[in-house]
Parts: structure tokens; C-alpha cells; sequence
């Protein structure tokens, strides 16, 4: 799937308020994978923006098959290639002074590696919900694939990064 589309700037929504109440009323706290809960919920206390979508990032491997695990990579020697599964937070930001602050102090966070995590749109969030953007940690030559097959040191840089990522997100909250 195809996750990133060059950054659109925030356009008029009418209908925010209403998508917001409707967006939020279908997420529970089990649709969220467990070391992210609190951000997401963070965010969603703003009223300014709401979650779409979002992920913790994955890494499945030879001795670790679960898509969904939430364990960090192991040290160790035998793991030569790993498949990445993207990090992100998809957020649909409210047209408004303090969403458009928002919108640039996310873009600030890509500077903790400019090379591995950028502020997006994807074309599929935004045709659903305007003024939705996509902040992901993902190698930035599989920044339009939602997985990524990386040999094991660079699996470890990226679980570093993503662990750091979402570190800021809680500071910015």
C-alpha cells in the first residue's frame, strides 16, 4: 500500500466537528497496539485533531512470525534480514491557528533523522478525510510502502528511531 504523498496544505473542512465526534466514537482503547495508547488518546483530547489511523511499527523475522509483536529486536547474531512493518500516526488536523501548529511542530520531529521519518498525506486518507497527514518512521527509499525488508543493523537503527519517535510525540502532548 501506497503510504506517502507530498505534504497538502490545510484546507477549509465544515464538517470537522462532526467527523471528529464520528471518528472518535468507534476507537477504543483495544484497537490501539499497547505501547501507543496513551499518545493516541493524548491526541485525541486536543480538539484541534483526532487519530485516524496509527501503528507502533513491527519487526517480523526468522524467529519471530507474530506481524503484530511489540517485543524490541533481539541481540543477537543470527537475524540477517527483517521485515519492517511502519510506524506511524495518521491525523485528520482541524483548519485552525492551534492545528497549524500543531501541523509544524509534527514536521519538527522528522529532524530526530530526517533520512527515516517524514510528514506526509497518503492520497487514500486524504480523498476520506481532508486536512489528514501521516507522520512515519520508515527508510526514506520505502517511503511509499507501508513494509520494508532491511538487513538487521538497519532494523536496529530503526527501532532505535522509532522508540525516539514516539518519545517526542509524548513530549509534544
Amino acid at each position: 500500500m501506497e503510504t506517502f504523498t507530498e505534504r497538502k496544505e490545510l484546507v477549509k473542512n465544515p464538517h470537522y466537528q462532526k467527523q471528529r465526534r464520528e471518528s472518535l466514537a468507534g476507537l477504543s482503547d483495544d484497537m490501539i497496539d499497547e505501547p501507543i495508547v496513551d499518545i493516541i488518546n493524548g491526541f485525541n483530547k486536543l480538539p484541534y485533531c483526532f487519530t485516524m489511523q496509527s501503528c507502533y511499527g513491527h519487526f517480523v523475522y526468522d524467529d519471530q512470525k507474530d506481524p503484530y509483536n511489540l517485543e524490541p529486536l533481539p541481540a543477537t547474531d543470527s537475524v540477517d534480514r527483517v521485515e519492517y512493518r511502519i510506524a506511524y500516526l495518521c491525523l485528520c488536523i482541524q483548519n485552525s491557528a492551534l492545528g497549524r501548529r500543531l501541523l509544524e511542530s509534527l514536521s519538527e520531529i522528522s529532524a530526530i533523522d530526517p533520512q527515516n521519518i517524514q510528514l506526509c498525506c497518503a492520497a487514500w486518507f486524504w480523498e476520506r478525510q481532508v486536512n489528514s497527514y501521516a507522520l512515519q518512521v520508515e527508510p526514506d527509499r520505502f517511503k511509499h510502502k507501508d513494509t520494508a525488508m532491511l538487513d538487521y543493523g538497519e532494523a536496529l537503527h530503526i527501532e532505535k528511531t522509532r522508540n525516539e519517535f514516539f518519545v517526542q510525540l509524548r513530549k509534544l502532548l
